[in-house]
């Protein structure tokens, strides 16, 4: 088990991705999340709404197979391999967190102050959570796919867009971390 519980080097993560990323070229599939969405829209029944989303949804079968996937794992992973909560951060990292108001800072993964059911369910939190999935729904499909079909797939091969894409992700990280989250919280 500890071989699973710590994090592995990147001489095995990167080539396990390469090996995912071979397996989706080989077979003429695209890796990435949030063109699930617009699946899901489009077996709902969107495509009545809008033509956007008139498209044949068997085609991409496969990738909701992944999104369940992701979904099982990461149930699995917070279950039942996190050994404890304790996190090994940097301690001005801490001492800038508790600063904002966090408390509990390097005990937990999730913050009490995002993550608690009084935060979510509040209307701030309620706000914010509609807001952010707008504003990702609408640039995701803007971008032309998520971060990590820009980041894996579009960068593995070559497409100057996805450059462009992770660029900007990267700058509206850094802003929504130095700016926009210590306004909200």
């Amino acid at each position: 088990m500890d071989f699973i519980l710590q994090p592995w080097p990147w001489f095995v993560g990167g080539p396990l991705i390469a090996l995912s990323l071979f397996l989706y070229f080989y077979f003429g599939k695209n890796f990435g999340a949030s063109t699930n969405f617009e699946t899901l829209c489009t077996m709902a029944g969107a495509g009545k709404v809008s033509d956007y989303f008139k498209k044949d949804w068997k085609e991409r079968d496969f990738a909701l197979l992944f999104v369940v996937g992701l979904i099982i794992g990461g149930f699995i992973s917070a279950t039942y391999l996190i050994p404890n909560q304790k996190i090994d951060l940097n301690p001005k990292t801490v001492q800038e967190l508790t600063d904002l108001g966090f408390s509990n800072v390097a005990n937990q993964y999730f913050p009490d102050e995002i993550f608690s059911e009084e935060v979510v369910f509040s209307l701030k939190g309620f706000l914010i959570l509609i807001l952010s999935g707008v504003l990702i729904g609408f640039g995701t499909r803007y971008a032309g796919g998520c971060t990590s079909g820009h980041a894996i797939t579009g960068l593995s091969s070559l497409q100057l867009p996805s450059l462009l894409a992770v660029i900007g992700f990267f700058i509206g990280g850094i802003i929504a971390a130095w700016f926009i989250i210590p306004i909200l919280f």
